[in-house]
């Protein structure tokens, strides 16, 4: 099967050799014939380069894109930095892109160290420095927007860019923001050299080759060399020891699985019994640095349990006094710059020690201060989310990772390989340490056994989070035809890894038709429509029979008693019908010769048979009474004494005459049939079930085989048939599911007007409007805008309504002192309907894309903006400050879109602007010393803005 976009199957090994041969440098935009004159390496790094950087630059002088995938902190930026030296050598530019805001701060710094001020710049989501440079840090939404902008722009924005490094392009494994990354590889123009730089994945082969097909010619570059060994710990009550033996391939020799004594039964849900007592904060701190392994970054799960391990410290002071006094000092410089973004219980105090937390909820201002310092070697404790873990170049001689689980939104699950790789590999310090040191802590559900697995657990794969968006489909549709579209999303990682699948899928569905066609070949000339038809009949002549049954059961009781009541004055001679067990059961003629006292009310019968034999029945046995028949003459003939029911005794020569006489009437009348018989449901009944038989014995499926195992052999058949049908649906949803998506997202936009034309695939005004727009839902936001309903709101009132339509705040005990603005909240209430149409729409389409709707913060933001200080702020919100800010920034990243929107009024354009301007203010915007000028981020994008969505903070 070959399907859009990719060959099958795909051979990540032979993609590789082809990229060998079938690229050369002059392939490359901009890249000289003569590589002579990039400098030479010595000059460029003076240091000895590893074998895997020196091979990966080797084929970025090939002109080949590359993929780097390496452990966490062994160099792999360095070949991002060469990516830079040749760019610069062959007077190009390079776009440096990270996964965080943060990051980009940081690489900003870094660079223009490095090479100067003037010839580094940034993008992010609200501004934008000395973007004309030849080396710009932005992140990789800035970069994917400006990709799909780049139409809408006079120039195009990647003329003159010879490579784009993605740092951390394991992110793609990001479930809420892992897209950003295929669309960028996806729309980077094919000349354009590609750097991915990835920590260690499963399937870095898989990528590559994905790179290869949609790109060009790219070349893996792995290694699973450390610089910096890592030495595995584990820390109990009891102390610190080793984790793994000498190879790294188990528990070590003294490790002792802890094992519950026996009898020992959790009471509740879970049957698995607590571990031993964890070793105290304090004490593990303290192990550490008795050992002389500070600094270090203590992962812990919870910002609140981070900020309580810094009280849990105490007053315990890591730093001499000469790192005290530089603390100090740097802590009085960053007050006076900025107070707002000092950080109050205790933790400035706290910082003074060599003790800090670092998380989501913490100013981006302050957090940048932990990081210098602990850059510094000045903090020797950073208490840390796995957020920390993400890129941020902080590395540290230890790591300690607090528990082996972790609390999602999907409920607790134990950490990933690759997550416990990603903490572990920010210790040991390249020219600083000998040995980096992985502490894992007992804890209350997790003790050795499990940190050995994750000690030794290899690296998890990269996964696609591609999905199709309103944005999405507007930007295609505005640039290509439907078939283009098509052809690009179905470029996706996703659909890549699909295909790999796809051969083997095949195969087992091509199997499973062998089989039924081995079935079905000894069988081809049976009608098997008939069979089913006779089978049919077969079932209903089952049900008519049990019906007889019920109707012969409910006549027998009905008659039953009236025939007790009748046998009373029954006269002696008269011919009855007899069934008892004793006759076999056989429906006998026979008459009356005597009755006799029973145990009960009703009379014994001493009665003769056809068959000359003598019987004593109770009334019961009696299923018959011919009293239309005449009585036979039986006083002659002597009776034989029966003392108890069913007791049976032979006749002789002189009762055999009398059995004649029976056997004679029975001849002639019937008396095989008993009375119930003869009620007319029963005999209509039986008539039924005698034509049914009838009809079955003349059916032509009798000369087909033997019927129970035709059916079974139908059954296999239809078995085999419906899995074939599953396998081909999952085969059909894996494939084009992301196709499937995007029809139906245009669907819902033609539903509101953002296409038209003859074939309903033209972008409208309104579609237009909602294509510039960049946001979870951006048809949501543009309906909200374009719907007049925010037109007449001052700047407060607009920021705030446009927080409650762009942001989710996901936190059980939110609250906010300032009450929401009566127009902003009118406002928001008359866009209710306007949200109810379109998740209906969605929810008919089976599509799931948020609508935000969050009004509980709109007075904060409101308040913010009418000029509130920082500290009024955050004391009126059970909101972390970090969280504040995110709110706000992703306000400020909409604010920044609308006056760029086509279908709005100038009002609201104007508007938007001064809403900006009144929120983006510190510490909502970065604070860094820019050294240049500062251009508003509109300015980047001239039709349409470069805007990101801020990273998730769950931590």
């Amino acid at each position: 099967m070959q399907t859009a976009g990719y060959d099958a199957p795909p051979d990540p090994a032979a993609a590789r050799e082809r990229s060998a041969d079938n690229s050369t440098p002059e392939a490359v935009k901009g890249l000289p014939a003569d590589p002579t004159e990039i400098p030479p390496l010595d000059q460029l790094f003076p240091f000895p380069l590893d074998p895997f950087q020196l091979e990966a630059i080797d084929a970025l002088n090939l002109g080949h894109s590359v993929v780097v995938s390496a452990p966490t902190g062994s160099g792999k930026t360095l070949v991002g930095e060469y990516a830079i030296h040749r760019a610069l050598a062959h007077g190009q530019k390079v776009f440096y892109t990270t996964p965080l805001k943060a990051l980009s701060n940081q690489k900003l710094r870094d660079f223009r160290e490095q090479f100067g001020a003037d010839r580094v710049g940034l993008m992010t989501g609200d501004l934008s420095v000395n973007r004309e440079a030849p080396i710009v840090v932005m992140t990789t939404e800035i970069f994917r927007n400006m990709l799909y902008a780049e139409v809408d722009r006079g120039d195009d924005p990647l003329a003159d860019v010879e490579a784009v490094v993605l740092d951390e392009c394991h992110y793609m494994n990001d479930s809420q923001r892992g897209t950003v990354w295929e669309e960028s590889i996806i729309h980077c123009p094919p000349p354009v050299q590609l750097v991915a730089l990835s920590a260690t994945v499963a399937n870095a082969g898989q990528l590559t080759d994905w790179i290869e097909r949609v790109h060009g010619p790219t070349t893996l570059v792995m290694s699973d060399h450390r610089p910096v060994p890592l030495a595995f710990s584990f820390c109990s009550a009891k102390g610190l020891h080793p984790l793994l033996n000498e190879q790294g391939t188990g528990l070590h020799p003294n490790c002792k699985v802890w094992r519950a004594p026996k009898g020992d039964r959790r009471k509740g849900k879970s049957p698995k019994p607590p571990q031993p007592e964890a070793a105290p904060l304090p004490f593990v701190v303290a192990q550490m640095a008795e050992r002389d392994m500070l600094p270090a970054i203590y992962f812990i799960f919870s910002r609140r349990a981070c900020d309580k391990a810094v009280r849990d410290l105490g007053r315990v002071c890591l730093v001499s006094e000469p790192e005290q006094a530089r603390i100090v000092a740097r802590l009085d410089a960053f007050v006076a710059a900025t107070p707002e973004a000092v950080r109050d219980g205790g933790h400035a105090e706290a910082l003074t020690r060599g003790i800090a937390a670092h998380h989501a909820g913490v100013l981006p201002a302050w957090k940048e201060l932990i990081e210098e310092l602990f850059q510094q070697g000045l903090i020797k404790v950073v208490f840390a989310t796995e957020t920390l873990a993400a890129g941020i170049n902080m590395p540290a001689r230890t790591t300690v990772i607090s528990a082996l689980s972790k609390r999602t939104e999907r409920g607790h699950r134990p950490l990933m390989g690759s997550e416990f790789l990603q903490m572990a590999g920010r210790a040991g310090r390249r020219g600083l340490d000998v040995q980096g040191y992985v502490v894992t802590v007992q804890s209350r559900f997790e003790g050795v056994r499990e940190a050995g697995q994750l000690a030794t657990s290899p690296a998890d794969p990269l996964v696609s989070q591609f999905t199709p968006s309103y944005g999405m489909v507007l930007n295609l549709l505005q640039r290509y035809d439907l078939a283009k579209a098509q052809q690009l999303v179905e470029r996706s990682f996703g659909r890549y890894l699909a295909t790999l699948d796809l051969a083997e899928d095949e195969s087992r569905i091509a199997s499973l038709r062998a089989q039924l066609a081995q079935l079905a070949g000894p069988t081809a000339d049976i009608p098997w429509e008939e069979f089913e038809a006779s089978e049919k009949e077969r079932e209903r002549l089952r049900e008519e029979r049990r019906i007889q049954r019920i109707l012969q059961q409910q006549a027998e009781e009905t008659l039953a008693h009236e025939l007790t009541l009748a046998l009373q004055f029954a006269s002696e001679g008269t011919l009855v019908s007899l069934k008892a067990p004793q006759l076999r059961a056989r429906v006998t003629p026979a008459v009356i010769v005597a009755k006799q006292q029973g145990s009960g009310q009703f009379p014994l019968l001493l009665c003769l048979t056809d068959e000359n034999v003598w019987i004593l029945v109770p009334c019961h046995g009696v299923v018959s009474l011919h009293a239309e028949l005449s009585c036979l003459q039986v006083d002659s003939i002597p009776a034989p004494r029966l003392d108890h029911a069913g007791e049976l005794r032979h006749g002789d020569n002189v009762s055999g005459g009398l059995a004649l006489a029976v056997a004679s009437m029975a001849r002639r009348h019937d008396m095989q049939t008993p009375q119930y018989d003869l009620a007319g449901e029963v005999r209509s009944q039986a008539q039924l079930v005698q034509q049914l038989e009838q009809e079955l014995e003349q059916h032509p499926a009798h000369h087909w085989g033997d019927r129970r195992q035709l059916k079974k052999q139908r059954r296999r058949m239809e078995e085999l048939g419906e899995e074939i049908e599953e396998r081909q649906r999952l085969l059909h949803h894996r494939a084009n599911r992301h196709w499937d998506t995007f029809l139906s997202l245009i669907e819902i936009l033609r539903a509101f007007g953002a296409l038209a034309g003859a074939e309903g695939l033209e972008p409208t005004e309104v579609g237009r409007t909602v294509a510039v727009l960049r946001g979870d839902n951006e048809l949501w936001l543009g309906l909200a805008l374009m719907s007049g309903r925010l037109d007449e709101l001052n700047p407060a009132e607009l920021a705030a309504v446009l927080e409650a339509i762009s942001t989710e705040v996901n936190r059980p005990d939110l609250w906010s002192g300032f009450p929401p603005p009566p127009r902003s909240e009118e406002a928001l209430h008359d866009l209710s309907g306007l949200r109810r149409e379109l998740l209906r729409h969605q929810e008919r389409a089976q599509v799931v894309v948020p609508a935000w709707w969050e009004p509980e913060l709109m007075g904060l933001v409101h308040a913010w903006a009418r000029g509130s200080s920082w500290n009024d702020v955050i004391a009126n919100t059970s909101l972390d400050e970090g969280d504040i800010v995110r709110i706000l920034r992703r306000t400020v990243d909409l604010l920044a879109q609308v006056p760029y929107a086509e279908a709005i009024s100038e009002q609201l354009r104007t508007t938007s602007r001064k809403a900006l301007q009144a929120i983006n203010r510190f510490p909502v915007c970065e604070f860094i010393d820019l050294g240049t000028q500062v251009v508003p981020v509109p300015a980047l994008v001239p039709a349409t803005p470069a805007t990101e969505r801020p990273a998730p903070q769950t931590a």
